[in-house]
């Protein structure tokens, strides 16, 4: 007696065993690809991201092209300090004149919270001291000031004085807005290093 032969497979059930068959032989490479995306998000939210200068506010220290790793956790544990080069997504003041909050700024600290800041003839004073600024481009072109710095905020300026949009333009930076410090510049090959 002849066996009666089993219905033939409809076409939904081969493709089902068809990612069946898929899933189980590649399973593992996609999970590794699914935690590797997982962790990439982190630690570009929370950790380091890179970034790019597209002006040239921070010339002769950061030229235009110029890739950045801007690191996030160490101004978690401490606030930021004059002299450092901050990355930052633009205060209320600039977001008025349509800058995007997606947008970010990079400049340095000058002064901080409780410091007085005014330029005058072509010098930087912090507290009523000049600043020794051998990083900038040429001295400002402009006299601002005095002024007092509020609490929890910061006087930024881009170190190209007469090219730069910063707090002599637009005032304080409060540090919420800022993501992080630059780190390290990775890119071109030839600069690469500490900022």
């Amino acid at each position: 007696m002849e066996m009666p032969s089993p219905p033939p497979k409809t076409q939904t059930e081969t493709s089902q065993t068809r990612l069946i068959k898929l899933w189980s032989e590649h399973r593992e490479n996609l999970l590794i690809l699914a935690i590797a995306l997982v962790l990439s998000v982190l630690i570009r939210m929370f950790v380091a991201e890179p970034r790019y200068i597209p002006s040239d506010s921070m010339i002769p220290t950061l030229e235009i092209g110029d890739r950045l790793v801007v690191e996030k956790v160490s101004y978690h544990l401490h606030p930021p300090k004059a002299g450092e080069i901050v990355v930052f997504s633009p205060p209320k003041q600039l977001q008025v004149q349509g800058y995007s909050i997606q947008q970010a700024f990079i400049k340095r600290i000058i002064a901080q919270s409780g410091q007085t800041v005014a330029v005058r003839n072509g010098i930087v004073y912090v507290d009523n001291q000049p600043l020794k600024e051998d990083y900038i481009a040429e001295p400002p072109a402009y006299n601002w000031g005095p002024g007092k710095v509020p609490a929890d905020h910061y006087f930024v300026m881009g170190d190209n004085r007469n090219d730069s949009n910063d707090s002599h333009i637009w005032g304080f930076l409060p540090q919420e807005n800022i993501i992080g410090h630059a780190a390290f510049r990775f890119w071109p090959f030839e600069r690469w290093g500490q900022v």
